[in-house]
Formats: structure tokens, sequence, C-alpha cells
């Protein structure tokens, strides 16, 4: 009796660290880990969508949070802006690629993590083309045909 008893013990112990050590995460270094759901306040004291994690682990809780990363690797975006206006009311084509990611920052990793998650990289990218083509429309409006020449 006293033996099953201590083996019953034994086998709930064990079973109960197998289940803590299984939902303990680790986040390489070249990407970055979200855990979201609820995640409780940040330092500010709202409360916060999702938790980044960047080179380090953390416990996640089964059924309250699950996780998803982020993929730190630069992408590098073509945008070659034809008939853009220029501040003369001419008409440039300007050919340029971009290269962009995820800064390890804590409030970037956040507003990444809130814009970016499960979002496949075609589609990130084509966000991306779409705010660089605005704001480079936007500078060139800004610049004499001069200054578009010097400031390759």
């Amino acid at each position: 009796m006293e033996l099953s008893l201590i083996l019953i013990i034994v086998a709930v112990i064990f079973v109960t660290f197998s289940a803590i050590l299984r939902r303990y995460r680790r986040c390489p270094s070249d990407k970055v880990m979200v855990i979201y759901g609820k995640t409780g306040k940040n330092k500010s004291g709202s409360i916060s969508s999702a938790r980044c994690i960047h080179g380090g682990a953390a416990f996640v809780w089964p059924v309250f949070q699950d996780y998803a990363f982020l993929d730190l690797k630069p992408i590098s975006i073509e945008c070659n802006l034809t008939n853009a206006l220029s501040k003369q009311n001419i008409r440039v084509d300007v050919p340029c690629r971009f290269t962009v990611g995820i800064s390890t920052e804590p409030d970037s990793m956040t507003n990444a993590a809130e814009r970016l998650l499960g979002l496949s990289i075609d589609n990130i990218q084509n966000i991306a083309t779409d705010i660089l083509f605005g704001q480079l429309r936007l500078v060139i409006a800004t610049m004499d045909i001069e200054e578009i020449n010097s400031d390759r």
C-alpha cells in the first residue's frame, strides 16, 4: 500500500513537472517571440495586447496564452516609382530599393506584433511597398529637379 502511494505521488510530480517544462518556450536570437492572450499589464500600467521577447525564454500558460514568432531578417523591397510629380510639376521616374526590418526595441517589437503577426512575408512586403510609395511620392513632391538629381 505504501509503495503504491509513493509511486502515485512520484508519477503525479513527474507529469506536473514535464507539463511545466513543455510550456517553457525559448526564443532564438534571430526572432521575436510574441506571447499573446492574457499577458497582464505593461510598464506604464495599461493592459498589454502582447508580450515580446527577444533572445530569451518565457513560460506560456496553457489555455490562456499562445505564442508565435516574428522573423528579424531584413526584407529587401524594390520600389520603382514612375511618373511622380516633382515640386515643379515635372514627372520623374525614381528607381529605388529599400531594406526594412523589425527593430529589437520594446515599443517597436510590440508595434510590429500588433500589426504584422500572422501575416506572410508577401503580405508584409505589400504593406511596406504601399507605405514606401506614398512616402516617396511625398518627398519627391517637395523637391526640385535639381535637388532630386543631386540627392541620389
